[in-house]
């Protein structure tokens, strides 16, 4: 699964059959999956088609009801709390059968 990033997060989260790029730092553009928080909603937003494949998914990282409020008009497809941050990786499993 491609995923990039448009914000920092430990790569320790994700199994390592996974492919994690930054935006901004030699993505290839072709990302199934996207992690962003709400520091990075409007980078996300202007670059989500150069950085990522035809169908992704697109996950938010939450740090409070402020932030599910800002996002839910930008079409994210699934969100997770900043401290239940290390089960990111079964929302990623999750994603890959969907796809």
């Amino acid at each position: 699964m491609n995923i990039v990033t448009f914000c920092d997060i430990d790569k320790g989260l994700l199994d390592s059959k996974n492919t994690l790029e930054v935006f901004g730092q030699g993505h290839t553009g072709e990302a199934n999956v996207v992690i962003l928080d709400i520091n990075s909603i409007f980078d996300y937003e202007e670059n989500k088609a150069d950085a990522c494949a035809d169908e992704f998914v697109s996950i938010a990282i939450i740090d409070d009801e402020s932030d599910y409020d800002a996002f839910k008009n930008f079409g994210i497809d699934a969100w997770i709390k900043r401290r239940d941050i290390d089960k990111l990786n079964e929302i990623v499993d999750l994603v890959q059968q969907r796809l």
